[in-house]
């Protein structure tokens, strides 16, 4: 992705847009997840939307855009009262929204992205014309690319900016942003504030949803906090500090959000030498002691990921040994790895941590089935060891008798990592354990961690938050394509350090095979 350049401002269709939500209140069937919220969006403006997951910004966001209608209250645009029957309906007036999840069809090109669902000229399609005006699109976000490239060839920065492009070529002039940062680099999220700064300055408006606090205080004019679905308060941006916005998204002072650090113990949890991922990751060796959290740092694409995948057997790898308490293990598969105490939780909890369309008991116990087939099933007893696990984990749900897509993404986290704490392992690895959660859940996430490191457990953290491994571990280890760069601990673990070493300003300088500094 290019960094954004001085380009002439686009004129921006008027008049520019004015939102106010008028006692909006929304009900799905007996449960009420809006209640009577009332509150402005100013033309023009970067207006921040925030609260924890389950708050009702989601759904707030999807009446705005035509697809929820509201059970009580209405909105209007521009002093006009609006009703929506359709996403359709908002588009017309300019109101677009870019979803968390990619909304891009991966085996379509990128002007067929652009332009599905709207193509010029009905069903006489002008390819030639069609390419030509999605150039232009992506001309708008300083993307210069060719508009024939399949999406699934481009990267997760440039799909997002892809996404921004087709709203702008549907006349957008209020653009909703749900968590557009949530997989972006540091490069590619400094590129994406820079366009919303922009397009604020050409008359766009911009409700922008965000749990990544230090964003929001970069780039919004006000900041709207709701809390269980109530409307709690609108206040200018200019003073608010993230601490103070992270104590009106919880309803409370938020206080030690890294809980203290333990001393690891001096038994080796696990050791791995000489991993290597074909494409990926080259020679890793390191240990993590019993009681350490060990991170991981470095940018997307720096191999972290994929080694612990492929030591999983997830991917192709080769590996020299690996010792659990200094004896060797043989790990082929996950199967395996659990079978050794160790366990392994995806950065992608809806894709490979959790089958979200079956029922939070099913989810818990499926890597310990055999804990409760003797030989049939003991329904039974899964639905005690899932109370328990709501109990301990903090997993707010109204019932338990719902599917994990029922829950909010702080809550599916806390499922998941109920689900592989379940095997009782000895080393847990974490991949983004924080991604798309709120502050709250964070907190409650890291507290967590706390635990399983002070009951003696080997905790790895892989994570793209620097303030999350800095907080967290007791010592970081860097990686800079495919290869371990650095390792840090007390002092030298800070954020200049580790984006020198992970954007290849400092060199190793001798890393030993047990991953320390030679």
């Amino acid at each position: 992705m290019t960094a954004a350049r001085p380009r002439p401002v686009r004129p921006r269709p008027e008049p520019r847009t004015h939102v106010a939500f008028q006692g909006v209140t929304k009900h799905f069937g007996p449960v009420q997840v809006l209640h009577d919220i009332s509150f402005e969006i100013a033309a023009g403006e970067v207006h921040a939307l925030l609260g924890e997951n389950g708050a009702g910004k989601s759904t707030l966001m999807k009446v705005l855009s035509g697809h929820h209608a509201p059970t009580l209250g209405h909105i209007e645009v521009n002093g006009s009262p609006v009703q929506f029957r359709s996403a359709r309906d908002a588009e017309a007036l300019g109101i677009v929204l870019i979803h968390q999840e990619f909304n891009l069809a991966e085996d379509l090109t990128i002007a067929q992205n652009i332009f599905l669902g709207h193509e010029p000229g009905g069903w006489l399609l002008n390819d030639a014309d069609m390419n030509r005006r999605a150039a232009e699109a992506l001309r708008l976000v300083d993307l210069h690319l060719d508009p024939r490239l399949r999406v699934r060839q481009l990267s997760v920065g440039q799909k997002q900016l892809v996404e921004i492009a087709r709203a702008l070529s549907r006349q957008a002039r209020l653009l909703v942003m749900d968590e557009p940062t949530a997989a972006l680099t540091v490069g590619e999220t400094r590129v994406l504030l820079e366009l919303v700064t922009r397009l604020r300055e050409e008359g766009v408006t911009v409700l922008y949803i965000s749990h990544k606090l230090d964003e929001v205080e970069r780039i919004a004019d006000r900041v709207t906090v709701l809390r269980d679905g109530h409307f709690i308060t609108t206040q200018p941006a200019a003073g608010l500090t993230p601490q103070a916005m992270a104590n009106l998204m919880v309803g409370r002072e938020l206080e030690d959000m890294f809980p203290p650090r333990q001393a690891p113990r001096p038994a080796v949890a696990l050791r791995v030498q000489h991993l290597s991922v074909p494409g990926w990751a080259h020679d890793l060796s390191f240990e993590v002691q019993q009681g350490e959290v060990l991170g991981f740092a470095g940018l997307v694409g720096a191999g972290r990921t994929e080694a612990f995948e492929g030591l999983f057997g997830l991917r192709r790898r080769t590996v020299g040994r690996v010792e659990r308490h200094g004896q060797p293990v043989m790990i082929r598969n996950p199967g395996d790895a659990a079978r050794h105490r160790l366990v392994y939780l995806s950065e992608d909890r809806k894709g490979k941590g959790l089958l979200v369309d079956a029922s939070l008991r099913e989810n818990l116990t499926l890597m310990t089935l055999s804990r409760y087939a003797r030989p049939l099933l003991d329904v039974r007893a899964e639905q005690r060891a899932l109370e328990r696990a709501v109990d301990e984990y903090g997993i707010r749900t109204g019932q338990l008798d719902v599917p994990a897509s029922a829950l909010s993404g702080g809550n599916q986290q806390k499922l998941a990592l109920a689900k592989i704490l379940e095997t009782e392992p000895e080393v847990v690895i974490l991949d983004e354990p924080t991604r798309g959660v709120d502050v709250g859940a964070k907190r409650e996430i890291y507290h967590l961690i706390h635990r399983l490191a002070e009951a003696g457990k080997g905790v790895i953290v892989i994570s793209s938050e620097l303030p999350e491994l800095l907080g967290l571990c007791h010592r970081l280890l860097v990686m800079r394509e495919g290869h371990v760069v650095g390792e840090l601990t007390g002092d030298r673990m800070n954020e200049r350090e580790v984006i020198e070493y992970a954007t290849g300003v400092r060199t190793a300088g001798g890393v030993s095979a047990g991953g320390l500094r030679a």
